[in-house]
């Protein structure tokens, strides 16, 4: 998934509108997209990355797809509308259908929630798939659970990843990792996009995890927008262009609270961790450092990073702080990109540091990716086996 990164929306739009057309011939061995509706054909992906649609629609002027640099889209034989993309990286790609300048979804795609809305998104399958495929193997269970948060005045809608013991012994507690998706997307995504379930079914399954229960929510919670914004990176606390003073409230007040006592955690500070991707990312890390007597494990996936300067008392931060994890795709990082220095500097440095000044601090680098679901699948294989190891 290609997608520009906004520091003041974090919201993840991928390609952009045609800005140039693909004139080589691509390869000819597609196969159907894993991310198609059941028994659609297209769209289909090739060994160059490339993507190649099939569209019915006999009235149309014009269609197109919203992936930049891809072909100049032609009616076929068949009356139907083809055309194909640039090489993509592997992975996870939002994208829309442009037919007469509008902007649908792709009636072959399976529908996700990214870029604030429902829509497609193609599969281009990874070298290392095998971590986040589907196996035969124990499963936990993805549930659906609805509660009602004071805080926010209304009945919320989470998912909650349970391990496949789970049901088997009621007298077994589990860790809890509090797990935020990105801006425009919501509670769906690490489930959906992320595979969740399916990535720690196979972890547990080859023994490389802790079995631990993972809550994911809406992180779309706003509070009003403070008139002096702190810039991103600026302290644990900082929330830059944002106000995450109403989630916090969500996390802390309710949330917590609602799944202690509702499902059979371990529900002190060590056994509790909050991770996110992006925007996750930043309301991990500013609201699990100000709120350290309820997490001890902290992951940050492109989401910034945390600093020696943010740390105000580095002997309890370290007495109190089990694990930093910070992680980034290669693609994102350098003095220009969402990585790079101008987002709460350099996050490799900010970590080394850490670690130097004797914090647990790891930092993932995933290769060849950008800001993308490929990059976050895998920042949570590396994550998970970290939680929990005492």
């Amino acid at each position: 998934m290609k997608t520009k990164l906004s520091l003041l929306a974090l919201v993840s739009i991928l390609g952009g509108p045609l800005s140039g057309a693909e004139t080589n011939a691509p390869t000819n061995d597609w196969k159907p997209c894993p991310s198609n509706q059941a028994g659609k054909q297209y769209p289909q992906y090739n060994s160059e990355g490339r993507v190649k649609f099939r569209i019915v629609a006999s009235e149309a002027r014009s269609v197109g797809c919203t992936f930049r640099d891809s072909s100049e889209f032609s009616k076929g034989e068949d009356g139907a509308w083809y055309g194909y993309t640039r090489p993509l990286d592997e992975g996870f790609h939002y994208y829309a259908i442009k037919i007469d300048g509008a902007e649908v979804p792709d009636p072959n795609s399976r529908y996700f929630y990214g870029s604030s809305r429902w829509g497609s998104a193609v599969e281009i399958p990874a070298r290392d798939r095998d971590f986040y495929a589907l196996k035969n193997v124990p499963h936990g269970q993805l549930r659906e659970v609805y509660y009602f948060s004071k805080s926010s005045d209304k009945t919320r809608h989470i998912y909650v990843y349970t391990p496949p013991d789970y049901d088997k012994d009621a007298s077994q507690r589990y860790p809890v990792l509090y797990l935020q998706h990105g801006g425009g997307e919501d509670e769906t995504g690490w489930g959906r996009q992320g595979h969740t379930g399916w990535i720690m079914d196979n972890l547990l399954a080859e023994g490389k995890s802790k079995p631990f229960i993972i809550v994911m929510e809406n992180g779309g919670v706003s509070g009003p927008r403070p008139t002096n914004a702190t810039p991103a990176g600026a302290g644990p606390g900082a929330r830059g262009a944002f106000n995450f003073s109403a989630f916090e409230k969500v996390i802390t007040e309710d949330l917590i609270p609602y799944i202690d006592a509702n499902f059979r955690t371990l529900s002190d500070q060590p056994h509790r961790a909050m991770a996110g991707l992006s925007m996750g990312g930043m309301q991990t890390r500013s609201i699990a450092p100000a709120h350290l007597d309820k997490f001890s494990h902290i992951g940050v996936f492109s989401g910034g990073s945390i600093a020696v300067t943010n740390i105000t008392d580095m002997a309890k931060f370290k007495e109190q702080v089990k694990l930093v994890f910070i992680s980034y795709g290669s693609r994102e990082l350098g003095t220009n990109r969402v990585g790079g220095r101008g987002f709460g500097g350099d996050p490799k440095e900010n970590t080394a540091a850490l670690k130097t000044a004797g914090v647990n601090a790891v930092f993932y680098e995933s290769p060849d990716t950008a800001h993308e679901w490929l990059s976050w699948r895998r920042s949570l294989r590396e994550f998970a086996p970290l939680l929990f190891k005492d």
